[in-house]
């Protein structure tokens, strides 16, 4: 694609603009923030990545790993406001699954252990893990306001607070699997997934190109339910006191 053609897709982006001013959406300033800031973001992490690539050196890709994590988990955790330490309980949570995942495709012989390979990869697990994060908690907060009632007289009935908030628990998880299990049965038909279209376009045999996309996929949909387990598993005890009371989000006795 030439340079040309890249600054023919800000056309795009005016598109949009004249919708807003047409509509009176009064989005035009943040149209503007956003492309610039992704020019600006995409063009220094190329360079950046270019550099890395070349370096092809373990530090430099854990680094690079970590910095995804963190700005993933500070963005998630805002779904979460009012949760005791939820950006370091998003951060774990992230960072653990992510691990775990590169791992079984780094000592199964899936991916090769390159800067090239495992630094997309890591970010579109990172990416996919921050969504499911974002989703969990906006359902648990949501959760906790409308079946409280349902939690307090289980508790009164001798339920404990695993017991008591397992339903909800339950609800949030499927909330957060269902949009990744949505896309999984209807890829390849309704639409060409990103990664497949990318290896496509660079000259990959389409074939080849869909073992990829498979791999991106079947290990999204495990990456979603161990998020989903393990933020979910953490948060829920925030929602009780030391003697098992449910106080909700707010400062505990």
């Amino acid at each position: 694609m030439s340079t040309t053609a890249t600054l023919f897709t800000v056309g795009f982006i005016f598109i949009a603009m004249m919708i807003s001013l047409w509509q009176k959406l009064g989005l035009e300033k943040d149209l503007v923030v956003a492309t610039l800031r992704a020019t600006i973001q995409l063009t220094a992490i190329g360079f950046v990545l270019r550099y890395i690539f070349t370096a092809d050196r373990w530090e430099f890709i854990l680094l690079i790993i970590g910095i995804s994590i963190f700005v993933a988990s500070q963005n998630a955790g805002k779904r979460g406001e009012g949760i005791p330490s939820i950006r370091l309980k998003v951060f774990v949570t992230i960072g653990s699954v992510v691990g775990f995942t590169l791992s079984m495709m780094l000592l199964l012989d899936m991916v090769k252990p390159e800067a090239k390979t495992v630094i997309p990869i890591s970010g579109m697990l990172v990416g996919n893990a921050m969504v499911v994060s974002s989703l969990l908690l906006n359902r648990l907060k949501d959760n906790a306001e409308s079946m409280r009632d349902e939690i307090l007289v289980a508790l009164s009935l001798g339920a404990t607070r695993v017991q008591a908030s397992k339903r909800m628990l339950t609800s949030a998880i499927r909330g957060g699997m269902i949009p990744i299990i949505d896309s999984t049965k209807t890829v390849g038909l309704v639409q060409l997934p990103g990664m497949m279209t990318g290896l496509i376009i660079a000259g990959t045999d389409p074939v080849a190109a869909v073992r990829y996309q498979l791999l991106v996929m079947f290990s999204f949909t495990a990456s979603s339910a161990l998020v989903s387990i393990l933020l979910g598993t953490m948060v829920i005890p925030t929602l009780f006191n030391a003697a098992h009371q449910f106080v909700g989000w707010g400062k505990k006795n």
